[in-house]
């Protein structure tokens, strides 16, 4: 089976790492010097240095070269590349005559409020593909170290394809046909993450981090469930799972923003030094938008996105939910 990536930052890297252990497989980046560079030290030094490369996993700038004679396409592209990785690949090929198509991004398109699936839609891009998906550190899956993940698909026969290229050794995959609440849990456990890393550096304790994870968890499901999604979902791998590992592992980026907020730093300045993309940081201000357009109450998402935006410090956003009045806890769904 020959198999294409297409980015070579830390996920796509670990999933290349992964798959090149059993398959043939090219991984593609923009960066000709960064092509030259891996393909040189048989690693990726920027992302996951120390890593070598398995010997079928081959480097290359060329993105004709990477998906030619593929059989299963992967899109490591975060969020906000989404878009243009797709036009430059239309360019090359009819999406009619793409091959299975698995897309990496956790997050929530800034402009348009999409998630991954419909941005595919409005660029027309309607090959067979899904979102994989799931509690996932680039440097342990990279390391061999047990993970399961989900492929969210409509399409029968997307699952059978990724369970072909990655379903060995240390790696699990399940199927599921919940597109809207698997592409929505792994956007909106970023945001939690930064309220958990805020909770954390606040000195908060291990009770406050429980009920913020379980009232956050609330609050994706209950806009999940307005967007069309089974509640279920949430409480699966992509949901629970995901938000567990993203809000308290510490290779968590998400994490670190919080982290650094309760700090007092500036989030300028924190994402500067931070060298990846904490999607969080723009998903939250677009949930609020997606909660306002769906009547849905979210407080934590707010309090998330009045801190990063600069409204509010630290303690102001933890005294804000602090300050809400009681309910009743089964009255959000």
């Amino acid at each position: 089976m020959r198999i294409a990536v297409i980015g070579a930052g830390a996920w796509g890297s670990a999933l290349a790492i992964h798959i090149a252990k059993r398959h043939a497989l090219r991984l593609w980046a923009r960066d000709h010097e960064q092509v030259e560079a891996m393909a040189l030290d048989r690693e990726n030094k920027r992302y996951l240095p120390g890593i070598q490369f398995p010997q079928n996993l081959q480097v290359t700038a060329s993105l004709q070269e990477a998906i030619e004679g593929a059989s299963l396409w992967i899109l490591a592209s975060p969020m906000s590349g989404l878009r243009q990785s797709l036009d430059a690949i239309k360019q090359l090929a009819s999406p009619q005559h793409w091959p299975v198509l698995l897309w990496l991004c956790k997050g929530i398109e800034r402009e348009s409020g999409l998630l991954a699936h419909q941005v595919l839609e409005q660029a027309g891009a309607g090959a067979t593909g899904g979102a994989l998906s799931g509690p996932s550190f680039a440097l342990e899956t990279a390391q061999g170290l047990p993970v399961a993940l989900v492929v969210a698909s409509v399409h029968e026969d997307c699952a059978p394809v990724a369970r072909q290229a990655m379903h060995h050794d240390a790696m699990r995959l399940y199927g599921n046909s919940d597109l809207i609440g698997v592409e929505l849990g792994g956007a909106l456990k970023n945001v939690m993450a930064i309220a958990a890393g805020v909770c954390d550096g606040l000195g908060m304790g291990n009770n406050a981090r429980a009920a913020l994870l379980t009232r956050g968890l609330a609050e994706i499901a209950r806009l999940g469930q307005r967007m069309g999604a089974k509640p279920q979902t949430f409480m699966g791998l992509t949901g629970l799972g995901d938000l567990l590992l993203t809000a308290t592992g510490s290779l968590s980026r998400n994490r670190q923003v919080g982290l650094a907020l309760a700090k007092g730093d500036s989030i300028a300045r924190i994402l500067a030094g931070l060298g990846h993309v904490a999607e969080g940081v723009h998903t939250a201000e677009v949930a609020v938008q997606l909660a306002a357009r769906f009547d849905v109450d979210m407080p934590i998402t707010q309090a998330v996105h009045r801190l990063v935006s600069g409204e509010l410090r630290a303690d102001q956003a933890l005294q804000a939910l602090l300050a809400r009045a009681g309910r009743q806890e089964l009255d959000d769904f």
